[in-house]
């Protein structure tokens, strides 16, 4: 989950007191406007999007004001502004309105973890205000830090020192940019990144950095989320039906993380772990209907519930029910794939009959017990299965998966209709 935009953004980083330019949100009155403009000489509009969707500047989507009919004007064209950037497209729902911030210096900052340090690692310039990409690899500093001694001021001094820095910069980026750390870490933050983070010189020309623009991811499996109070509706994002509903099944044991790939997808693959999920949906492509790491050992009764979700919204149109994950330390196999065969018993009970061909690939606790579990199911239903233990391996079993599903478009799906009684093949 992702959020943006100083909004919400101000009100996290006033946690660790790090300062922000002043913002107003959709419901502030005319005459807050007018008193932010005369304060700050100028304002920026900013249309609220769901989640974050990159390159907004570029698309003409930051309206910049300095009276208050310019401002309105801006809020009414991007109150409820469309943006796509890449595979990815949005809808705003209100505006912002955040004071100007006069600098002379705008700075870029990040921390998230790196998979080539293993370790959480900042990434700095002092060229802030675009896109990073756009910069030359000798103006960004990318640094791992220890995450156990936290973020000290000598790794942001030497940093900003390898890039050549001004030197008036220096100073109070040490002194703020460590609190940032403080605030990812304490607050269950995967990522954080401000840019433009702008140098706004007071009256004797000391310079305090000053965020200008917000965003953070959370792992919303960490329980320190909860300590910030944040609303429900800030995690939803732009989703549909069945992304929703799985999303409301969240609980502190068990993930239920899903994507919907293709609509009419042939597969329907519930996976469980982030590196089986990885492997699937690159290997099944289209075919796959949903992406999904339903792993963290869930209960019986949320993997059921889940299982009802997915069948009502994908079994119909599937040829392949494909259960794929790696071998599990802690997930209990027997639970889970009991939950998902009773919840298949009870979709064809309420629903009818579907050719269907089950497919399982896993590893773990009480494995025996929830293959077994599951080929009764199966049997009972009429319905053809092949299950891979912990010695297959798991490309061989996606591969499988996909071979079952063109034998099923050329024939396999007539016959198990036939097979399961059925008036008609669907």
């Amino acid at each position: 989950m992702q959020l943006t935009g100083l909004l919400h953004g101000a009100p996290l980083l006033k946690h660790v007191d790090f300062p922000t330019a002043e913002v107003l949100g959709p419901d502030a009155s005319e005459d807050q406007i007018q008193d932010l403009i005369r304060r700050h000489g100028q304002v920026f509009v900013k249309p609220l999007f769901k989640g974050a969707i990159g390159k907004k500047g570029k698309a003409g989507l930051i309206g910049r004001a300095t009276d208050l009919a310019g401002a309105l004007a801006e809020k009414e064209r991007l109150y409820f502004a469309e943006h796509r950037h890449g595979n990815v497209s949005a809808k705003a729902n209100g505006v912002s309105f955040e004071g100007g911030v006069p600098a002379e210096h705008e700075v870029y900052f990040s921390i998230t973890d790196d998979t080539r340090f293993r370790a959480p690692t900042v990434t700095l310039t002092h060229k802030g205000g675009i896109a990073i990409e756009e910069l030359d690899k000798s103006d960004i500093a990318t640094v791992p830090f220890d995450a156990l001694t936290g973020l000290k001021a000598f790794v942001i001094a030497n940093a900003l020192s390898d890039i050549g820095a001004p030197r008036e910069i220096v100073s109070p980026l040490v002194q703020h940019l460590p609190k940032l750390w403080e605030l990812m870490h304490h607050y269950g933050m995967t990522t954080l990144e401000l840019n433009p983070i702008r140098m706004r010189a007071d009256g004797s020309g000391r310079l305090t950095p000053v965020a200008c623009d917000f965003k953070c991811g959370f792992d919303r499996d960490d329980p320190r989320v909860a300590r910030l109070g944040l609303p429900a509706h800030l995690f939803a994002a732009d989703v549909g039906a069945f992304e929703q509903e799985v999303n409301e099944l969240r609980t502190h044991q068990g993930q239920s993380d899903v994507f919907v790939i293709n609509e009419r997808g042939t597969i329907l693959a519930p996976t469980f772990g982030g590196g089986a999920n990885s492997l699937v949906t690159e290997v099944l492509g289209e075919a796959a209907s949903i992406s999904s790491d339903f792993g963290g050992n869930p209960p019986y009764e949320k993997m059921k519930q889940v299982a009802r979700i997915c069948y009502r919204h994908f079994l119909a149109q599937s040829n392949v029910l494909f259960i794929i994950g790696g071998k599990s330390n802690n997930t209990d196999i027997h639970e889970t794939l009991r939950a998902m065969g009773d919840a298949l018993r009870e979709h064809f009970s309420s629903h009818g009959a579907t050719p269907l061909y089950v497919v399982v690939g896993r590893g773990g606790p009480n494995l025996v017990r929830g293959f077994g579990a599951l080929a009764d199911t199966c049997e009972a239903l009429g319905l053809p299965y092949r299950f891979f233990g912990f010695d297959s391996a798991i490309s061989e079993v996606v591969n499988y998966a996909k071979q079952v599903d063109e034998w099923m478009k050329g024939g396999g799906r007539d016959l198990i209709a036939r097979r399961l009684g059925m008036a008609a093949p669907v």
